[in-house]
């Protein structure tokens, strides 16, 4: 990563809070040159400036790290595509045991490989789709935190992440803009599944003023 790409990501993480040593931005720098590398040969993430992948896929991921109260709990990303947020959450909490769900073969080799180039422990890729994966019942209640970047509508998310989610367990969506409609089938289906909602969040991203809104449910317990 350039100079003046680390100077963005050191500014936008200190804007959000969010603490990060030397051994991080060197993870971050080698994320970032594979993700351009392999960005040529498939369709990873769309890059439209510089630091689009430092402000939109890095920091934008890590805006999770607040809700985040057991740094050695076990992560699900469903719908992890290029590895968002679930590898920049374990460079930044390198205790977190990461579990990456993609169903793309493509994407799943290059998550393998990123996770082999930069040494991470207790990271899993899992080459599967959400809903084939709940048929497998060693699954079921087995994360504490469940979560997903904008890859499903809310509902089917927590109809989702409900059977993967352990009892008194996080899951969180990661949302952009947000239709009423979404909002009220969600509230009207959480209940059902054993999902209390607790809070949104909605911010804006450091640099781009993009809009985020962050949205916690918690597994009743039994």
């Amino acid at each position: 990563m350039e100079k003046e790409l680390s100077q963005i990501l050191s500014e936008a993480a200190n804007a959000m809070g969010i603490a990060l040593g030397k051994g991080e931005f060197s993870l971050f720098a080698a994320y970032y040159g594979e993700l351009l590398a392999w960005n040529n040969k498939i369709n990873l993430v769309s890059v439209k400036s510089d630091r689009d992948i430092i402000i939109k896929h890095f920091i934008d991921s890590l805006t999770l790290l607040p809700y985040i109260k057991d740094s050695t709990c076990r992560v699900l990303d469903i719908g992890s595509g290029a590895g968002f947020p679930g590898i920049p959450l374990k460079i930044a909490v390198n205790s977190l045991k990461v579990f990456l769900l993609e169903s793309s073969r493509k994407k799943t080799s290059f998550l393998k490989h990123v996770i082999r180039s930069l040494d991470l422990t207790d990271a899993v890729v899992i080459h599967n789709r959400a809903e084939f994966l709940m048929e497998d019942e060693t699954c079921r209640a087995f994360f504490q935190i469940v979560t997903s970047r904008a890859t499903f509508k809310l509902p089917e998310f927590l109809r989702m992440g409900a059977f993967f989610l352990a009892p008194k367990g996080s899951l969180i969506a990661m949302k952009g803009k947000i239709s009423d409609q979404e909002l009220t089938e969600a509230a009207e289906m959480s209940h059902s599944l054993g999902l209390e909602y607790i809070e949104s969040h909605d911010l804006t991203l450091p640099i781009t003023g993009d809009f985020r809104r962050i949205i916690i449910y918690k597994k009743l317990a039994l």
